[in-house]
């Protein structure tokens, strides 16, 4: 169940940081190698995704990990706000077709 008075602190502390080498520092206190590993490859999943440029099946099998992964990443991406969606797709170099 997430603690949603810490994860908005969370999310305020990560918004005061400007710089990316700062913000690391702060990762590395904050997670394990593990949980970075993890975000990184739910990042990774969903530029894929947001490109839509290969199966899923495919994704998985480059990214040497399961389909549920991807699924799960799929279903994140189905949840998500057009505002949160163009801003990631903006970020990634997409062009935007929502």
């Amino acid at each position: 169940m997430l603690n949603e008075p810490g994860w908005q602190l969370f999310v305020h502390v990560c918004a005061k940081y400007s710089h990316t080498k700062d913000l690391d520092a702060l990762f590395e206190v904050l997670f394990t190698p593990d949980e970075k590993e993890q975000m990184a490859l739910r990042l990774l999943i969903i530029q894929a995704l947001l490109r839509q440029a290969k199966p899923q099946r495919q994704l998985a099998q480059e990214l040497g990990i399961s389909i549920a992964k991807i699924t799960r990443g799929s279903n994140a991406l189905k949840m998500m706000d057009s505002h949160t969606k163009t801003m990631l797709k903006k970020f990634f170099k997409i062009n935007s077709k929502d």
